[in-house]
């Protein structure tokens, strides 16, 4: 079996969210790694699943928890990736990017206002994607790992609206913390995600 093992994430580069708040909140996804090598173990060394049941079984409970697992890894390593201050948002040096928040959004101020309201509205993930369906950008919220997901949709920026990823520094105040965070966003990491895609073959 191969084992999946945690990335590191230096945090030098945040500003205003603690070393506390992110060190406690890499741990919640440790957990999710060592949960999601749990579950493969199982699934693989389990030659048969005879009882399986769409009401209750043991098969049920590894599906349902290896995409509950699975996805939170995806999602927080690639919020904690988009978290840092080093690289903000640049019209002149990311013109692709920028082009396509003009063309979907009618540029960075309406879309930054519509991806903060959508984070007061939904209790998970905000996730902004190029999907290829129609090859534009679209704001997606979610409210736990495994719902409200878009198969194949491309996700260039994400932001973890639970409470664990806030409380410790900001209370209840979801919306300081992500005011906080637009302006820790890494927008080198968002770029690289959209010349990532540009790479890819689109599928058939």
């Amino acid at each position: 079996m191969s084992v999946y093992y945690p990335k590191r994430y230096g945090f030098h580069r945040v500003r205003g969210i603690s070393r506390s708040q992110l060190e406690q909140h890499y741990q919640l996804y440790v957990g999710y790694v060592n949960k999601w090598n749990e579950i493969q173990k199982i699934l693989e060394q389990t030659p048969e699943f005879p009882q399986a049941n769409a009401t209750f079984s043991l098969l049920r409970g590894l599906q349902k928890g290896q995409s509950y697992a699975l996805n939170g890894i995806k999602l927080h390593e690639l919020y904690f990736g988009n978290l840092g201050a080093g690289h903000p948002y640049d019209p002149e040096r990311f013109r692709e990017l920028a082009h396509l928040l003009r063309r979907d959004f009618a540029g960075y101020e309406v879309f930054s206002r519509r991806f903060m309201e959508t984070a007061q509205a939904v209790r998970g993930w905000v996730v902004l994607a190029l999907d290829p369906i129609d090859r534009r950008l679209h704001i997606y919220g979610s409210d736990a790992h495994d719902e409200g997901s878009i198969w194949l949709a491309w996700p260039l920026l994400v932001l973890d609206v639970y409470e664990h990823a806030y409380m410790i520094d900001f209370g209840i105040n979801r919306q300081e913390y992500v005011k906080v965070f637009m302006q820790n966003i890494d927008w080198a990491v968002v770029n690289n995600r959209l010349r990532a895609y540009y790479h890819l073959a689109m599928p058939q």
